[in-house]
């Protein structure tokens, strides 16, 4: 006999801390950045092997973490000039604000809070 599913049940959606500018989203939202035996790099597929650390899709939480040094601690590694570099190209691809929000009205939410949104 088939199983039931239970009536009220969300799926658990996995969350993540950007190192930039420190709100919780859902993994999905966020860009994975891997530091493998080759080197730092962008990984868009989130599932490559190494040390993650996630950023949000927008170039100001980029800037601040590259400025802050936050992205190399938490991937516990010195970045090389080359893989800034390569960040801050990959960086400006990406919109200054994401759609619908206003300048600055990015704020901090706790994990609490996103699942309540969810």
């Amino acid at each position: 006999m088939a199983k039931k599913k239970r009536p009220g049940r969300r799926k658990h959606i996995p969350q993540r801390t950007c190192v930039g500018c420190r709100t919780v989203q859902p993994k999905r939202q966020m860009v994975r950045i891997v530091r493998s035996p080759e080197g730092v790099r962008v990984d868009e597929t989130g599932k490559a092997a190494g040390r993650g650390a996630y950023l949000c899709r927008r170039r100001s939480c980029w800037e601040t973490a590259l400025k802050r040094r936050a992205l190399a601690h938490a991937l516990r590694t010195t970045l090389t000039d080359a893989e800034r570099e390569m960040l801050r190209a990959y960086a400006q691809e990406l919109p200054q604000e994401l759609p619908g929000e206003k300048e600055g009205e990015h704020t901090t939410r706790s994990a609490e809070q996103v699942e309540r949104e969810a």
